[in-house]
């Protein structure tokens, strides 16, 4: 059966939404379309710092455009649903909000995310502007710790957008940042649970199915396998279930302190979500680790996708002062 979806013609869903975007955020957090790309720039960066770049495939929402504002991200480039920008936006972002200190890129570890940022950055460097692309790789799911740069990125993004943000308003230099964000990249740690699928608009067809009483271990943000289908549990033993895989691969060890998303996939409601979140604490609990900040909501979905990401930062001092840094976003923090 096809998703019902408040929708015009299916292959405009990109444009539209980031039309919609705009039309409502645009004047309150001075932002402005670049060229005829589905990319959100803000005109208020300050000259000479480093430009905060993101971008990936829209269907994911809110992450990307409402992660724009001082002390996060500077530019949000969008591709297409679950398809990565092409070079072409993403160098025209760049060059829109760069300020003469380079530009700082953080995405997803996904084939055509890759390959097309790699490509931009080429153009770049090549025309004198510096960058650097950070890969997000926090899914412990996707693949083994001695190939950590084969996983996927997930809802890590967020927690480094943070991070990233904070050091451009200090004033960081490209390489003072790289070596900071490459350590809070390694302190993160993610793994999903999907309950029923998503579906593409332009298809209406489910990117795959789930029996009424099976989920699926360790899902990607676009449907991608996870570690194994299972008949469906309670949420404190699903709970319990991703966050011992999760601890365990760092390794988190006690006394250690961290921050806590706990992030819709899109259908999944706050009543769950704080289901799983009690015993996510529980479980920390126990272990000894003690948890600064818990993130509870929508910051990277999947459509109308059934389920819930878990993700862990640990934090040292100095990551946690750029953690509590001002910021001022259409969505996540709102730090005076």
């Amino acid at each position: 059966m096809a998703m019902k979806k408040l929708i015009n013609d299916p292959n405009k869903v990109s444009e539209e939404l980031f039309e919609g975007f705009m039309a409502a955020y645009a004047k309150r957090f001075n932002l402005r379309r670049v060229e005829n790309y589905t990319v959100a720039v803000r005109n208020d960066i300050a000259p000479g710092r480093v430009a905060i770049l993101t971008g990936g495939g829209s269907g994911h929402e809110p992450i990307f455009l409402k992660m724009l504002g001082p002390g996060m991200a500077d530019v949000a480039v969008c591709g297409g649903i679950f398809a990565a920008p092409a070079p072409d936006p993403i160098v025209a972002g760049a060059k829109a909000a760069g300020r003469g200190a380079g530009v700082f890129m953080i995405h997803g570890n996904y084939a055509g995310d890759n390959m097309n940022f790699d490509m931009a950055n080429e153009i770049l460097t090549d025309e004198g502007i510096k960058t650097y692309a950070l890969r997000v790789w926090d899914d412990v799911a996707s693949a083994p710790r001695e190939r950590m740069h084969e996983r996927r990125g997930v809802t890590a993004d967020i927690f480094l957008l943070k991070l990233a943000g904070a050091l451009a308003e200090e004033g960081a230099s490209l390489a003072e940042m790289i070596p900071i964000m490459e350590r809070a990249r390694h302190s993160c740690r993610s793994m999903g649970v999907a309950l029923t699928s998503a579906t593409i608009p332009q298809t209406g067809k489910p990117t795959f199915t789930l029996a009424d009483d099976e989920m699926e271990i360790g899902i990607g943000a676009h449907g991608e396998p996870g570690v194994g289908r299972e008949k469906i549990a309670t949420a404190d033993n699903t709970c319990r279930r991703m966050m011992e895989m999760i601890v365990a691969d760092l390794p988190f060890k006690r006394g250690d302190e961290v921050a806590l998303m706990v992030n819709s996939m899109g259908a999944t409601t706050l009543m769950e979500l704080y289901i799983m979140t009690r015993e996510a604490h529980r479980v920390l609990g126990v272990m000894g680790i003690e948890i600064y900040d818990t993130r509870v909501g929508e910051y990277f979905t999947c459509q109308e996708m059934a389920g819930c990401y878990i993700t862990l930062m640990k934090l040292d001092d100095e990551l946690k002062a750029l953690y509590e840094a001002p910021v001022r976003t259409p969505d996540y923090f709102s730090v005076p």
